[in-house]
């Protein structure tokens, strides 16, 4: 957590690994150049705020998903960003049409401070599960306590259900 980190397109990476049958390490010209769409989704904060119609561009998780092959036996997925923070997710749920990694919002690159060059966007969760400056998916067969999790926050973290703390 902490300071907004510094990013350099030209020394940024992105690392997908675990349990898969082929690790990646991208540059952000080639998260860049992977297909793309735009998904609008509203975004749900855990102290009980939302922002609506929120216009993400970025990759869909499914072509990650297809890139690197899970394993059978992966299960899960841990996010792990920037500062040291970390959130992990049932595969399943990332598999969800609307699930991608951003790194635009409303029509402009994905400012710093919202969690770019690259941010998980999970949008049936609270947006703690939607990880800002990503720069490793690790697949897993079980699911670890990330950041907020492990101070007491619900790893479901479902917003219509109001799973906001374990």
């Amino acid at each position: 957590m902490g300071s907004v980190p510094a990013f350099d397109p030209k020394t940024w990476d992105f690392t997908v690994d675990g349990l898969v049958k082929n690790a990646v390490k991208l540059t952000y010209a080639e998260v860049l150049s992977l297909p793309k769409t735009v998904n609008v989704s509203d975004f749900h904060c855990v102290t009980g705020w939302s922002r609506l119609d929120n216009r993400w561009e970025g990759v869909p998780f499914k072509v990650i998903h297809d890139l690197v092959k899970p394993l059978d036996e992966a299960k899960y997925v841990t996010v792990v960003a920037e500062g040291d923070y970390t959130t992990s997710l049932p595969l399943s749920n990332l598999l969800e049409d609307d699930v991608l990694l951003a790194y635009g919002l409303d029509g402009q690159p994905l400012k710093v401070e919202h969690g770019g060059p690259l941010r998980l966007v999970v949008p049936q969760k609270y947006a703690y599960k939607s990880a800002k400056w990503v720069r490793k998916l690790r697949f897993t067969e079980r699911q670890e306590l990330g950041y907020w999790e492990k101070r007491g926050y619900s790893n479901t973290a479902d917003p219509w259900n109001e799973e906001r703390y374990a």
